[in-house]
């Protein structure tokens, strides 16, 4: 059963955050409008939730753009996709019931009428409620799986991780230490390298805007990196792929630097390097890997217990702060997992 659960209220309205026009890339302030309308009636098989938590996260830019992904865009004048923490108050569909806590896609609105696939998770786990949508949501499950599915780390390895402060890379750096890997950061500003450092036990940790990343690699990492878990792309790719040791593995979970896709962005040719250095380079997305999610979340829900993962939650309590939630995660603003909290 969670804990920490807020007091919540149950208004006469849905206020929602509608996506009105689409961004060419980072989506702005100003691609949104805040409405209201009726609180919606669950249909046959349809579940009625009141959202506690809006979960910000960088997947949202790609659900926004009308640029190819992994999934269908936002459609223009509907709320803004996303993933949230909520209650059920209304269930009229089978294995589901009023008081029941809940994280899926309900969106950027008071209340969601959704059916049982919109689901991720059932919220069972002695964890805190914001938890499910931080360490036991997407942000921690992709760290986990991608790190140990993809990754594989070994005792010995040396671990880079590209913003490692981050509501991913946070958790990366935590799981390679369990398994026994020397671990290296890469974040953009001071505080947040402390952060890496203190609270998530980074063994070093690099500001990529203040230090020559080439250099500080070559001095943390004489012996080469093993592991590279990539949320940026870009220039830090380029830079971490030749440090990269033969059979090296790189987890591509993210491609935040890259401004864009539409061109197709052009660098340096890195199919030299894959080969000489024989290495596997793989691509990972959490909604691939649905049928083991609850798996994951119950081993990272006894890793918080016993003290050995730590989270940092950045919590808002404004629905008017949701337009410039995205463009504020993507410059860096936050600090820890960004939470609208909305009860």
């Amino acid at each position: 059963m969670p804990i920490d659960i807020p007091e919540y209220a149950t208004p006469a309205t849905n206020r929602q955050v509608l996506l009105t026009t689409r961004p060419d890339g980072i989506p702005q302030p100003e691609h949104f409008t805040l409405a209201e309308a009726a609180v919606p009636k669950p249909a046959e098989n349809q579940i009625l939730i009141r959202n506690i938590y809006l979960s910000v996260d960088p997947a949202q830019r790609g659900w926004a753009s009308a640029e190819a992904n992994y999934s269908q865009p936002v459609p223009l004048g509907g709320p803004m996709r996303a993933l949230a923490v909520g209650v059920v108050i209304e269930s009229r569909a089978d294995g589901f019931r009023a008081g029941d806590f809940l994280y899926g896609f309900f969106g950027w609105q008071d209340y969601a009428a959704v059916g049982p696939e919109a689901v991720l998770h059932r919220a069972t786990e002695n964890l805190p409620l914001a938890a499910f949508a931080s360490l036991a949501g997407i942000n921690g499950v992709t760290a986990y799986l991608a790190l140990t599915r993809l990754g594989r780390p070994v005792e010995g390895d040396t671990l880079v991780v590209s913003t490692a402060a981050g509501s991913v890379g946070s958790f990366v750096g935590q799981i390679g230490k369990k398994h026994g890997c020397r671990t290296i950061g890469i974040t953009g500003d001071d505080d947040k390298v402390n952060r890496c450092i203190e609270t998530f036990g980074y063994d070093a940790a690099i500001n990529y805007k203040s230090a020559d990343v080439a250099a500080e690699l070559d001095a943390l990492a004489p012996g080469g990196v093993n592991v590279y878990y990539d949320n940026t792309g870009g220039t830090i790719l380029d830079t971490v792929l030749r440090r990269m040791n033969v059979g090296g593995r790189i987890v591509q979970c993210g491609t935040a630097s890259v401004a864009s896709w539409t061109p197709p962005p052009t660098g340096p040719r890195n199919e030299r390097e894959i080969m000489t250095r024989r290495l596997v380079w793989s691509g990972f997305v959490i909604f691939d890997h649905l049928n083991i999610y609850a798996e994951a979340v119950g081993d990272l829900a006894r890793m918080w217990a016993a003290g050995d993962i730590a989270y940092d939650t950045d919590l808002s309590s404004d629905i008017a702060e949701t337009p410039g939630a995205i463009a504020a995660l993507y410059a860096g603003e936050n600090r820890g997992k960004k939470l609208i909290f909305i009860g």
